[in-house]
């Protein structure tokens, strides 16, 4: 079976490399089919447990990752049940049955919804997708860098640091695999999350993997009260720069996007692209930053408006 993703476009991002004085490049995940950058990783665990002999997708997922699942079940033919919380908008929920997946609301936050997901999965042929934590999902997710690298090279940029979005480390896994398998283990990753969804930040200050009390953000598909292990083991042999920022720097970020590109992202994309939107001081010593623009489909001109109302208050 062939790679159920798509090659995006490597971009440079004219106004900001002038604003910055950088070469500012983006990897545009946000046209995958999915909408995001998740159909890599789950697209390529779900192709080999097809070809293992899976009859039934299962996943928990508060969004991407299961509209991702849902994509990857309707192309390869499979039965996709996809489990949301009750904090999934309707419309998302609407977006994954209308490709013809089943749409579970089970539980008020997901660990209650991962619970349902397991009990589902004992029923023979199952198998069950986790939304990050899987070497197949950062094997697949490992992909972006890899084209990256070859982009890169065959348009004169030698892009120096990595700048990525966090929530449960599915990307971060992916992205940091793909720098060591082409030569690039030298190069820097910018981890960004947002206030109140900051799993990682906690943990790499913690010395240990925390465990958040609850996720305030409004980046909610940040929301990993819990950050991967491996994501965590990352950081203690890599050079990994946690980072967090606001929800209205994030908001913001996606609303100048919006503008610059005509293209619409959620704020768990605009938390990486607020690095270079509001030139934080960890940038400077860069000159060709990547940002993975890892998009998300739990947005539309009425939630960008809300938010921009939300924090113009």
């Amino acid at each position: 079976m062939s790679a159920l993703h798509i090659t995006t476009p490597l971009l440079r991002h004219g106004p900001l490399s002038a604003a910055l004085g950088k070469q500012v490049v983006l990897k545009m995940e946000n046209l995958q089919p999915s909408g995001s950058f998740k159909l890599r990783g789950i697209g390529t665990m779900c192709r080999r447990a097809a070809e293992n002999g899976a009859t039934h997708f299962v996943c928990p997922s508060g969004g991407n990752a299961g509209f991702a699942a849902a994509v990857a079940g309707s192309a390869l033919g499979v039965r996709t049940t996809i489990l949301v919380p009750q904090t999934t908008h309707e419309s998302v929920r609407g977006k994954i049955r209308d490709i013809g997946a089943e749409c579970i609301v089970s539980g008020n936050v997901w660990d209650e919804t991962n619970e349902e997901a397991l009990r589902l999965c004992q029923a023979p042929g199952a198998v069950y997708i986790p939304p990050f934590d899987h070497p197949d999902i950062w094997d697949g997710n490992a992909t972006l860098i890899d084209e990256a690298v070859q982009q890169a090279k065959e348009a004169g940029i030698d892009f120096d640091v990595v700048i990525c979005s966090v929530g449960g480390g599915g990307l971060l896994c992916g992205v940091l695999e793909g720098l060591h398998r082409n030569g690039k283990a030298h190069v820097p990753v910018i981890a960004v999350e947002t206030e109140g969804a900051a799993s990682l930040n906690a943990a790499v200050h913690a010395g240990e993997l925390v465990t958040l009390p609850a996720i305030t953000s409004i980046a909610t598909t940040l929301g990993a009260k819990r950050v991967a292990q491996q994501a965590f083991e990352w950081t203690k042999r890599h050079d990994v720069r946690t980072l967090t920022v606001s929800d209205a720097q994030a908001v913001d970020a996606c609303l100048r996007f919006a503008d610059d590109l005509r293209t619409l992202v959620e704020p768990a994309c605009g938390a990486a692209l607020a690095v270079a939107y509001q030139q934080l001081p960890l940038l400077k010593e860069f000159h060709a930053p990547l940002v993975v623009v890892c998009g998300g489909i739990g947005v539309d001109l009425a939630k960008l408006e809300a938010w921009k109302n939300h924090f113009e208050r």
